[in-house]
């Protein structure tokens, strides 16, 4: 049976919640394997002194209901920095190979800690490494300074380095718990835009809002969503 969710246009009755459409075409993205992260969104977010921003992070879970997704951060990261003056911001799916674009502009909040915890605890012990080893942002001398300080916060945690300095040393090392700086964003949607490219530039396009009211650090009760076809 077709999946309605990946037919090559919208219907013409709008469907009324767009976030399991999004979520349908990234499935199909990494199920196809269309590119080597299908998973990887553009953020933008401004800072408090009004400058935009924008950096390719990795999308990690998309909740279409109630209507959210994650990404994981340095918690003193530049971008971090700058949805803490401003929460609101927005990201952009683009998989060529598919002819298919997602918007989605929300406001951002930290992920529970458990949340956080469990992601961390998932990731190879070189990636729990490296989010205690980089102070994400912060200037740099050389990339052997780098080096030296994954070796010696290494030490630190009980772990060792190979002699490259790039990869956990052994089969056996300790647990390397989630630092306090480092965890999960949630960005809850209050726009989607849909969008699936057409015969000369003749594209299908269509933008849905909903409100949303804080419930709690991390979530929201939102409204319902409302649909409008745009030209493209």
């Amino acid at each position: 049976m077709t999946n309605p969710y990946l037919a090559h246009r919208l219907p013409d009755d709008l469907p009324p919640d767009p976030m399991h459409w999004a979520a349908a075409w990234l499935d199909e993205a990494a199920q196809q394997c269309v590119q080597r992260n299908p998973n990887a969104m553009n953020l933008a977010t401004v800072g408090s002194d009004g400058r935009p921003s924008a950096r390719v992070v990795l999308c990690k879970a998309f909740v279409p209901d109630p209507g959210y997704l994650v990404f994981y951060t340095n918690y003193k990261s530049r971008k971090v920095s700058e949805l803490r003056a401003n929460p609101r911001v927005a990201v952009t799916f683009h998989w060529d190979a598919l002819g298919r674009q997602v918007r989605i502009e929300g406001t951002a909040v930290f992920s529970p800690a458990a949340e956080s915890d469990a992601y961390f605890a998932s990731r190879d012990p070189g990636s729990q490494l490296g989010a205690w080893g980089s102070d994400q942002s912060a200037p740099l001398a050389s990339r052997d300074a780098l080096l030296r300080q994954l070796a010696a916060r290494a030490k630190e945690l009980g772990s060792n380095l190979d002699a490259d300095t790039q990869s956990m040393a052994g089969a056996e090392q300790s647990t390397i718990a989630r630092p306090a700086h480092w965890g999960g964003v949630r960005v809850w949607a209050s726009a989607v835009e849909l969008w699936i490219e057409g015969a000369d530039r003749i594209h299908d396009r269509a933008r849905w809002e909903r409100s949303l009211e804080q419930d709690d650090d991390h979530g929201f009760t939102s409204g319902d969503w409302q649909g409008t076809r745009l030209q493209p």
